[in-house]
């Protein structure tokens, strides 16, 4: 077995043919053909569907696994530069958007100035998306809403910040200055889906009160949820940072006893973070200490 042989599978993978593979890697597909068949013959599966180009079951396992080692592989290289000269290499961050908005501008500059050398690849996405990409070694690491279910993840907290309400003015919780949570039980709201973290620390804080919560709509992402809410399509529950839009258009409403919303940093609990993965890690410990709570937090009129 050799990384040719790895590298091929991979390539089949992700272009979905032997043809697009060899484009991909600059060869014949002749060249990829005898790879991936060699590897086959060594660990006795068949791997790709030649009538399809899709990937067997145990071709999945391979392929997983020779991402793994192409990703130990970049880090062990980086590591290696980095200690012999700068540290240098590239990085994928994860952040979903709310974040993203205020802490990438910040985080590129930052490592501009620490380390030139290191390039940083940004990944806006929900932490639906995010965490799969985090346990494939897609992204070395991902700023996402906490807490998520144990397993190949581990995480560490970032920040918390205050869950709102942000009403279209004509909405009946537009003309308050703070609810209840009995308050959000009596009207329909926008909402994230059943099984995300920021959803389902909001059911268990409703049903810990003999309550729940009716969704108008239910969509994977703040953003989106912010939008709609501007809109004039409903009113949503939002975290702080993402209500920073029209107050002429939208009321930002308090909710007494709702617990915050809460962000942390997610990493694979195996293997070890390469030098520049290991600095960007660092860097946004430092913004998010220097910008402070309020810095994460919209100020909202009481």
């Amino acid at each position: 077995m050799d990384l040719r042989q790895l590298a091929a599978l991979t390539a089949v993978a992700d272009a979905g043919s032997f043809s697009a593979a060899a484009r991909r890697l600059h060869t014949v597909q002749s060249n990829v053909s005898t790879h991936v068949a060699r590897l086959e013959r060594e660990l006795g599966a068949t791997l790709v569907d030649r009538s399809t180009g899709a990937l067997t079951d145990e071709g999945e396992v391979a392929v997983a696994r020779a991402r793994r080692i192409s990703h130990e592989l970049e880090a062990l290289r980086a590591d290696i530069e980095s200690m012999l000269h700068q540290v240098s290499g590239a990085v994928r961050l994860g952040c979903i958007g709310t974040v993203s908005r205020w802490l990438v501008p910040r985080l590129l500059e930052l490592m501009g100035e620490r380390h030139p050398l290191v390039h940083v690849v940004v990944v806006d996405a929900t932490t639906t998306s995010l965490l799969p990409q985090v346990m494939a070694d897609s992204l070395d690491l991902a700023v996402v809403n906490v807490p998520i279910a144990p397993g190949e993840l581990a995480t560490e907290p970032l920040f918390d910040e205050e869950r709102i309400i942000l009403a279209p003015h004509g909405h009946p919780l537009a003309t308050r200055d703070r609810v209840t949570l009995e308050d959000l039980a009596q009207h329909p709201l926008l909402l994230e889906p059943r099984g995300t973290a920021f959803r389902d620390v909001l059911d268990d804080e409703m049903a810990r009160h003999g309550l729940t919560v009716r969704p108008q709509a239910e969509i994977d992402g703040i953003r989106l949820l912010t939008f709609l809410a501007y809109e004039g399509f409903g009113a949503a529950v939002v975290p702080a940072t993402a209500a920073r839009g029209d107050e002429s258009v939208c009321r930002r409403v308090r909710v007494d006893g709702l617990t915050p919303r809460s962000v942390g940093l997610a990493t694979l609990r195996r293997g070890r973070l390469s030098a520049p993965a290991r600095a960007v890690r660092t860097a946004v410990r430092d913004l998010v200490a220097a910008t402070g709570r309020e810095g994460v937090q919209v100020t909202l009129t009481s």
